[in-house]
Formats: C-alpha cells, sequence, structure tokens
C-alpha cells in the first residue's frame, strides 16, 4: 500500500493515499517512508471497544481488521494505534517484523498492484499468515489496556496425584515472579490438570496466560476442557481457521505459529510439548514465544521426553525442574512390542499389507476397540487405509495435517464413530481417547524418532479405566530410535 507522509501542528503524520486529496503529496510505499514515531494520546478521543479487543497485545495487517482504512486512521492520529514497517531493510539484508526471519532464502520479491513497485519483498516464512510485504504495515494498539473479569474461579472437583500435586504447587508458586520452569512428566501424566492451580492464581491476579503448543488437534483437545473448568473466564483457542481469532481472551490457547500475530501479550507463557517438531527445530517459533511474551516474565515448559539441551540444562541447575515419573493413575506407561512385517515398502508397492500386520488388524477389529495406527509419510496413508478397508468390516479412515476434515475426523474418532484411525505423526501428542490400541506401521522408518515412538506410545492406556492399552511396533529392521524408545520407557516405569 502506498503511503503519504506530511506535518501537522509540528508532528510528522502519515495516511493512506486513498485519504489524502492533496495531489501535492508524493505517495509512495510504506516501507520507503522516514522512521514512524508514535503519536501523543488524546485522552478525549473516543475509542473503538472492539478495536481494542481485538488488537490489544497484537501485530495484525490492515486485512486482518475489520474496520475501514478511515476508523483505522483517526485511532493512528489519535495516538491509539501505531503502523509498524512489516519488512525492514537492515545493513544485513531484510528482516521480517512479524515472524522474525531474516534468512534471504526466505524472502522473494513480486510485482505489486498495490505500492506500484515491481519489486516489492515479501517474506516467505510466515506467508500462511497472509503477506506480510514491504508495503503492507503492521498494526499495534498503544491506547489504554484491556480490563480483564476478576471472575475466575476454577470449577474442578478431581483430585491430583502425588506427583501432580508437588508440580502444580511449584508453579502456583511461581505465579507474580520472572524465570522459567520445566514440569517434566510421563506421557499420561495429566499435565493439564497441573496447570489448573497457577492459571487460577494468574487470572485472579488480572495476568494474561498463555498455552502454546506445536498441533492444532492440541488446541482442540485443550480449549473445551479450560472452558470447561474456568466458565466464567474469557479463553479463545488460535489455529488456522479458527473462528476465535478475534475474541479478547484473557487465557488463549494457540499454536505457536499463531503466536506470531501477538507482541507483548501475556505475563504467563507456557509451552507444551517444547521438544516437538516444529518449534524444537524453527527459531522463528521459539522467537515468536518470546515475542508474544511481555518484558520479564514466567516461562513454563512442559514435556513427556525433553531435548538433550534441557536435560543438560537441568543437570546443570540452569533450569528449574519438576518431575513426574508415574501416569495419574499409577499403572506404568505400556511397553512397545516389536513386530517384525519383512520388508512393507515393497509389500505396498504390489498393493499388499504385510501378514502379521493383517493378523493383527483381523483380531483388533473382532475385539472392537479403537486403534490409532501411525504410518511414516502422507504419500502411502490412503494406499494403507484403503488395504485395511479391504480386510476388516468395521469403520477405517485416515487424516494428516493438510485434511480439511482433520479435526471432524478426530472427533468422530473419539465418539466411537470410527474404529481404525490411520495418520501420521501429527496425532502423537495432546490427543486422549480411552480404550485405544496404538500400531506404528514401518516403525523403522527414520522419520520416526525416540522422541515420537514413546508420544505414540503414550497415546495408549491413559484411562484409569483402561491402562494397559497395547502398543505394537511393526517393522523390518529394528532401529535405534525403536530401541532407545522402548528403554526410555522401561526406565520410566
Amino acid at each position: 500500500m502506498r503511503f503519504v507522509s506530511y506535518f501537522l501542528n509540528g508532528r510528522l503524520i502519515v495516511a493512506p493515499e486513498t485519504l489524502v486529496g492533496n495531489l501535492d503529496f508524493k505517495p509512495i510505499p510504506f516501507g520507503e517512508l522516514p522512521e514512524i514515531r508514535p503519536l501523543p494520546l488524546n485522552s478525549s478521543f473516543e475509542y473503538d471497544e472492539k478495536l481494542q479487543q481485538i488488537l490489544y497485545g497484537k501485530k495484525l495487517l490492515l486485512d486482518e481488521l475489520p474496520f475501514s482504512l478511515e476508523q483505522i486512521q483517526k485511532h493512528y492520529e489519535n495516538g491509539f494505534l501505531n503502523y509498524n514497517a512489516g519488512i525492514k531493510n537492515t545493513k544485513y539484508g531484510y528482516l521480517c517484523n512479524r515472524c522474525a526471519n531474516d534468512k534471504d532464502r526466505l524472502f522473494a520479491s513480486f510485482s505489486c498492484f498495490r505500492c506500484k513497485s515491481e519489486k516489492c519483498v515479501y517474506c516467505r516464512n510466515c506467508i500462511m499468515m497472509g503477506r506480510v510485504s514491504m508495503c503492507t504495515p503492521l498494526l499495534s494498539w498503544a491506547g489504554p489496556k484491556v480490563k480483564w473479569s476478576s471472575a475466575n474461579d476454577l470449577i474442578w472437583h478431581g483430585e491430583l496425584s502425588a506427583g501432580q500435586k508437588v508440580a502444580a504447587d511449584r508453579f502456583a508458586e511461581s505465579i507474580g515472579r520472572s524465570g522459567e520452569l520445566l514440569i517434566w512428566a510421563v506421557c499420561g501424566a495429566g499435565k493439564t490438570e497441573v496447570l489448573f492451580k497457577g492459571i487460577e492464581k494468574a487470572l485472579r491476579d488480572g495476568l494474561r496466560v498463555c498455552i502454546a503448543t506445536p498441533r492444532t488437534d492440541v488446541v482442540l483437545e485443550l480449549a473445551p476442557r479450560l472452558k470447561q473448568v474456568f466458565p466464567n473466564t474469557s479463553i479463545a483457542g488460535y489455529y488456522g481457521g479458527s473462528e476465535e481469532r478475534d475474541i479478547p481472551a484473557q487465557l488463549v490457547i494457540s499454536t505457536t505459529h499463531q503466536l506470531y500475530r501477538f507482541k507483548q501479550a501475556f505475563n504467563i507463557m507456557i509451552v507444551d510439548e517444547v521438544d516437538a517438531f516444529p518449534y524444537s527445530y524453527d527459531k522463528t517459533l521459539q522467537n515468536a514465544v518470546s515475542y508474544a511474551a511481555q518484558p520479564d516474565p514466567f516461562l513454563l515448559y512442559l514435556s513427556a521426553t525433553p531435548s538433550r539441551k534441557m536435560k543438560r540444562a537441568v543437570k546443570l541447575g540452569q533450569l528449574p525442574c519438576v518431575k513426574i515419573p508415574i501416569r495419574f493413575h499409577g499403572f506404568s506407561l505400556p511397553q512397545p512390542k516389536m513386530i517384525w512385517s519383512g520388508e512393507w515398502m515393497k509389500r505396498l508397492e504390489r498393493k499388499k499389507l504385510p501378514p502379521a500386520f493383517m493378523y493383527w488388524i483381523a483380531i483388533q477389529a473382532d475385539s472392537g476397540r479403537r486403534a490409532m495406527i501411525f504410518v511414516p509419510s502422507v504419500s502411502i496413508i490412503e494406499k494403507v487405509t484403503s488395504l485395511i478397508r479391504q480386510h476388516v468390516n468395521v469403520s477405517v479412515d485416515y487424516v494428516h495435517a493438510d485434511d480439511p476434515l482433520r479435526k471432524e475426523k478426530v472427533e468422530q474418532f473419539r465418539k466411537e464413530e470410527i474404529q481404525f484411525l490411520v495418520t501420521t505423526t501429527i496425532l502423537e501428542r495432546g490427543v486422549t481417547v480411552p480404550y485405544l490400541d496404538v500400531a506404528v506401521f514401518g516403525a523403522d522408518h527414520e522419520v520416526f524418532t525416540e522422541s515420537a515412538l514413546v508420544q505414540m506410545a503414550g497415546r495408549a492406556g491413559r484411562s484409569k479405566d483402561d491402562p494397559n492399552g497395547k502398543v505394537l511396533f511393526f517393522h523390518y529392521g529394528k532401529s535405534l530410535s525403536m530401541l532407545s524408545a522402548i528403554m526410555h520407557i522401561k526406565e520410566k516405569n
């Protein structure tokens, strides 16, 4: 978009060219404007509360705001919002002010209709959130803070295990301070319930809390549970396609990608499954967590399989840690059983399943129990699903990250409308389904790391009424990750 700049009452003002009738002003792309300083707040201006609630603690594109340019410009001229550069040109190259990407290979240029430039640079790293380019400003709120309700009582009548109580107390004691804490808990330890006491204290103190997780499915599971136990609290789930992203919320459950939209918004930042892909590998996602938190926040990390770097920090006393070594119901983690199934990839190419795997699915179908079947890639998921359907007379479906019906299928699986759900690693974490067995098809594939296999095994036996679900690794050869995952579970048990 092109803007003009001019002096008014001794102050430098910028405005979209469509709002300025003076033809003497030369419009230029937003990124070419001089440094824009915030304007003083006009306390007599009647600001729009809905705009405040949507924009507070965020940095959004103009296209993301359901307001006219005239309304937005009035709020800017009265000091209630700021225009910020989307892409900054530094002496080292380009910098995206939304996701902090500074890698040259993740920038590109195009012929832009809005700013009339033949080479308008944009960021490819966060383009799934809407395109940020040299001519698109990011807007942030500069007016009064949103006032949250004080009615944030926890309505939960469950009981914590001894391990859960220690972790819950430690978290609650840390509210109001800055620092870090790792809760290292086995799969199925009940990490969500551990958070309740600390979140309640933070909300009552008027603090804003975010639970960030790498997976959409975890947001979809956590949001309803938290809304149930905090019925009077403003809560929103943020993920791609969410209809709650415009809701002002004191408690936010968000995918780590959605944190690109926030800026200094949260006092308490809880990072769930801190070791999971893509968060553990993507520096810009880790930066997003830092930028979304207010200065001197409290950071809580949750993980069943922390990275070597985190384990080392714990060992050296650099990262405070509380361990929960046992599941909330007191039973051990299901120990995986390895089943040799021959050259499974070659069999698939011939449109066949390994005999050992076919034998298991027949028994599983007759048992009436649900099964989550993990496969190593999207490229084979439909073929495996189709072949399973040919051998059993139960409902079978598949789901992967780009499946438009992903949310509906997972819900059908929970409701027992689907008995076998074939999935990629997207469901390795955060999804809780009772009366469930787990199979990993092609467990020797390199995509299945030790932590991924441990998390998949952790889907089974999560209910106190069914603590002994089965976990099967179907393989052609025993990989180091398989052996390490089984050793990990044995040690925990």
